[in-house]
């Protein structure tokens, strides 16, 4: 299951697949159109059956930090995403380790919401400032947070 969606009245929409991050990626590719990929067809009866746990937030402490920027609300979640951007880009680029990851957006939304940045943006350029804001933050705070993490 890659996504799954709930509505106010309790139902629920899934979108399931073959686990191939190619599935999602070719989907935001084609958007909004979809591409015959190279993934796997999901076979529903070979798969016979889905098991629900609930999330180990100790495991995953980027779905504690989701979770919060969704309950902040306003431009929160603006704030999580470019945030994670950057850790990323950071990790994939050898100057901060996997763990350092969720620690390093951790530290921007905590910045962010400090400075009170997480206000509903009025426009595209009120959000285009809040993420670029939150991206130079989250540079500035890469070298302690690294060092903290290795």
């Amino acid at each position: 299951m890659h996504s799954l969606v709930e509505f106010c009245d309790g139902s629920l929409i899934a979108q399931l697949g073959s686990p191939d991050m190619r599935i999602p990626i070719a989907y935001c590719l084609a958007w909004p159109g979809r591409i015959n990929g190279p993934a796997p067809r999901l076979d529903l009866a070979r798969a016979a059956t889905l098991n629900f746990e609930e999330p180990d937030v100790g495991r995953f402490p980027a779905l504690a930090l989701a979770r919060r920027a969704l309950e902040a609300g306003g431009s929160a979640p603006t704030v999580l995403n470019a945030a994670n951007e950057v850790a990323v880009a950071e990790f994939l680029a050898r100057r901060l380790n996997f763990a350092g990851i969720s620690a390093l957006v951790e530290a921007a939304l905590e910045g962010a919401l400090s400075r009170n940045w997480t206000k509903e943006p009025d426009s595209v350029e009120e959000a285009l400032f809040v993420d670029h804001n939150t991206r130079l933050l989250t540079r500035s705070l890469l070298p302690e947070i690294a060092a903290k993490a290795s």
